[in-house]
């Protein structure tokens, strides 16, 4: 049961596509206190409580204990003290073990706080603005509320099918020259692959929707021509146009009035790669209809995938916030600076990035309306994908193109999906991309993934191998690290044998990856889940923050400790292992349920399939350069059971968007003695 409570004047989001009447007896879930900060809601929490939900954050799947923030910002420092992140996910759902769990949503897209046990151990205070509506879900179980959620915001983003193969991406492919390296690197030691990135290397002088000739000369015949391998590449699109005559993405911009404004009406102006940059309205449908057309320019000449960045809209420094830190630098430029003196020095400097005050001096015409900036401010990114996905359906309408964006809020997950933004290559950011998958998927987001190897800072070796033993099973496989760090594409390192071996893996999992995906998204489920979802009387499996639920058929356990040979793994019921080196050496145990400790060299992947299940995987050539080369009907079929096992495996082209015929589904079962693999 969901019900609908609607306080002040709030913005239309979009986030909900369920048209529900307010609901007309008072809110009763928690208590609820309409403030002069605007509307704060309070609830004491029992010890065993748990909280679930909240979408990209940082720490463990429960999200009891500390305090979290829908504000999103553009800051690659993703530590435990980390209040706020890139999205606005404002979703949650309180398990509670002696009274009836519920979900709540807080469609707020400005700043809103949520205190989980942070500030008193026991108590949940979220505060919201004046302007909200809050929407309360009741249900039988866990799933039945999560699903009742997903009903209500709409159906998860479906990707082309190639976009589920093997990426590479480094802020540093500066030319042609350097993209083919990377795709011979990988064919010459026949790693399969399917995309490669192009950061913003690739534009003109930071300028969006352009290519800078010298640098990738022929542009649509390179794109032809990585195609002809397989090879799809997928361009970055920054928020921040550059201020430039003669740019016609700016002119145009500028004579239609299209950008945000200050509060006199005057284009607001601030930096970000390019330098002084104008910032397209995208929630105005007008202005958001003509940036989205932008796309046309690269998809004209074969492009088929975009990944939007910097939309929080990061903005490096404003030109009206420079001038008034320059003034102040230069009055204290022959000063005598003692320690909080210092300080108050560094703080100017470091204080132009993302100033909270920036995002208080521009604003928005929402179609007549004019509304300031930081009370939408969760929704840019949002908007910005949302003007692309709209695009596409008139430049490409009937086929299906890969978007993902950095900023989000609750809605954007109907247009695209997410990666986790600029992670760092530490194990403790391997652990928060495991915690942060199904919290995403409850919030609508399936088509998601962390950057593997780690964005910043240099990889090791086992890291790599450690984070794509895990990056098997996330929908963007992505490996993308940054400028200046240690080239980590796989066979940089020795042993690239082991690295081809673990990709394979994935190709050869991706029937079941595929169609546990396309089936999350079509029966509005989640394709990753904590165990407590699954196995809600279990009260181990409540405590259990490392190990996922994915799809229908098994359960995952990845390692995630430097130096680590192994793990200890808790199994809920009684689960076949699966341990393989390679698609062709795999050994199958079936393990009694409880505590186990399983030992994982670092060239293994281990998972663990459930009883009367089967996955599918397929049956690869040495040869197999990409997607195109998996025979989705060439398949061998693991298993667990006493009788007989079964699946419902889903297929299609990959391309259109016919999800729905008949002759996509099917029903397999197998007798244990019918198995290809069993225990």
């Amino acid at each position: 049961m969901i019900r609908k409570y609607t306080y002040g004047n709030p913005v239309e989001t979009g986030a909900v596509i369920q048209k529900l009447p307010d609901e007309t007896q008072p809110f009763s879930l928690m208590q609820l206190d309409e403030t002069q900060d605007g509307i704060r809601l309070f609830l004491r929490m029992a010890r065993e409580d748990a909280v679930y939900g909240l979408g990209e954050q940082v720490r463990g799947i429960n999200k009891r204990g500390f305090t979290y923030i829908s504000d999103a910002l553009d800051d690659p420092q993703h530590t435990e003290g980390r209040h706020n992140l890139y999205g606005g996910h404002n979703f949650l759902i309180l398990d509670r073990k002696k009274e009836p769990s519920f979900g709540i949503f807080v469609d707020d897209p400005s700043r809103t706080v949520f205190d989980i046990g942070e500030t008193k151990l026991d108590e949940l205070c979220i505060q919201a603005g004046p302007d909200c509506v809050i929407y309360t879900v009741e249900g039988e179980s866990l799933k039945d509320i999560a699903k009742q959620f997903r009903e209500l915001i709409g159906r998860s983003y479906i990707a082309p099918k190639w976009a589920f193969g093997y990426q590479q991406s480094r802020w540093g492919y500066a030319c042609a020259a350097d993209v083919r390296e990377a795709v011979v690197g990988h064919h010459s030691r026949q790693i399969p692959l399917d995309a490669v990135y192009m950061d913003i290397d690739y534009m003109e002088r930071y300028k969006d929707f352009t290519v800078d000739g010298e640098k990738f000369p022929d542009f649509a015949e390179f794109v032809s021509e990585m195609k002809a391998q397989g090879i799809h590449l997928v361009p970055i699109i920054d928020a921040g146009v550059k201020m430039e005559e003669g740019y016609p993405v700016y002119e145009e911009g500028m004579r239609e009035h299209y950008f945000c404004t200050d509060a006199d009406g005057k284009e607001f102006v601030a930096a970000v790669w390019p330098g002084k940059s104008l910032f397209p309205d995208v929630l105005n449908s007008k202005a958001r209809e003509w940036f989205g057309g932008q796309y046309r320019f690269l998809m004209e000449q074969g492009i088929d995938g975009f990944w939007n960045d910097m939309n929080e809209p990061a903005v490096f420094y404003s030109e009206r916030n420079l001038k008034k830190v320059m003034k102040e630098l230069r009055s204290i430029e022959d000063d005598n600076l003692d320690l909080y003196a210092f300080w108050h020095l560094k703080g100017l400097v470091n204080g132009l990035e993302n100033n909270p005050e920036d995002y208080r001096q521009f604003y928005h015409n929402m179609d007549g309306v004019k509304i300031r900036h930081d009370k939408v401010h969760n929704l840019y990114g949002y908007y910005m994908t949302k003007a692309a996905a709209d695009a596409f359906e008139h430049i490409a309408p009937g086929k299906r193109t890969l978007l993902f964006s950095r900023s989000s809020y609750i809605g954007m997950h109907r247009y695209g999906g997410i990666w986790t933004g600029d992670n760092a290559s530490w194990w403790s950011h391997l652990l928060l991309s495991i915690q942060q998958m199904p919290s995403l998927n409850l919030c609508g987001i399936l088509y998601t993934g962390s950057d593997i190897g780690g964005f910043g800072c240099d990889t090791t070796q086992d890291l790599l191998m450690r984070w794509l033993e895990f990056g098997i099973f996330t929908p963007l496989m992505r490996n993308h690290s940054a400028l200046g760090t240690r080239e980590q594409e796989v066979y940089q390192f020795e042993n690239t044998g082991d690295f081809r071996n673990i990709i394979r893996i994935r190709y050869g999992l991706l029937p079941y990856i595929y169609s546990e995906y396309m089936k999350a998204a079509l029966d509005n489920e989640m394709y990753f889940r904590p165990l407590a979802f699954d196995y809600p009387q279990d009260a181990h499996a409540a405590q259990v923050e490392d190990q996922l639920m994915t799809g229908s058929s098994i359960m995952i356990a990845p390692v995630y400790r430097q130096n680590a040979t192994g793990r200890y793994v808790y199994l809920p019921e009684p689960m076949m292992m699966v341990r393989m080196k390679s698609l062709e050496e795999k050994t199958c145990t079936v393990l009694e349920p409880g505590h186990h400790y399983v030992d994982i060299a670092l060239e293994e992947t281990v998972f663990f399939v459930k009883k009367n299940r089967m996955l599918p995987m397929a049956v690869l050539d040495e040869d197999v350069r990409n997607i195109s080369g998996v025979d989705m009907e060439r398949l061998e079929w693991i298993g667990f059971t006493d009788t007989e096992a079964s699946y419902v495996l889903y297929d299609d082209d990959g391309i259109s968007k016919q999800y729905a015929p008949k002759e996509n589904w099917k029903k397999i079962v197998r007798t244990k003695e019918a198995l290809d693999v069993t225990a």
